[in-house]
């Protein structure tokens, strides 16, 4: 369950990362609303995981989530560029975040 939590929390990271963005420094009203509820949703639930896992392994994985997240949306959503080295890393934080979910440190 507290994995769960994590992974949920991770794809708000990304939520709250893209609305950071379209908020363009926090001048447009509803992108920094959605930043805003992102933001305390996706800490609130990395914070409800940590009560039974390790704060390392937790906080990489939200992080790897929320990285590759926001890296795919702007290069589909965003037009940001792509490249296959872009692609090869995005595919190793995924593995890394699989890995750490794998090694068996959160139980």
């Amino acid at each position: 369950m507290a994995w769960a939590l994590v992974i949920l929390a991770g794809l708000l990271e990304t939520g709250f990362a893209i609305n950071l963005k379209l908020s363009e420094g926090f001048t447009k009203l509803w992108p920094t609303i959605g930043f805003c509820a992102f933001a305390l949703g996706s800490f609130g639930l990395l914070t409800l995981s940590l009560k039974s896992l390790p704060v390392g392994s937790a906080y990489a994985v939200w992080t790897g989530i929320g990285a590759a997240g926001t890296a795919i949306y702007g290069m589909v959503f965003l037009e940001e560029s792509s490249s296959v080295l872009k692609l090869v890393s995005i595919s190793l934080v995924i593995a890394g975040v699989v890995g750490l979910q794998l090694s068996g440190s959160g139980h």
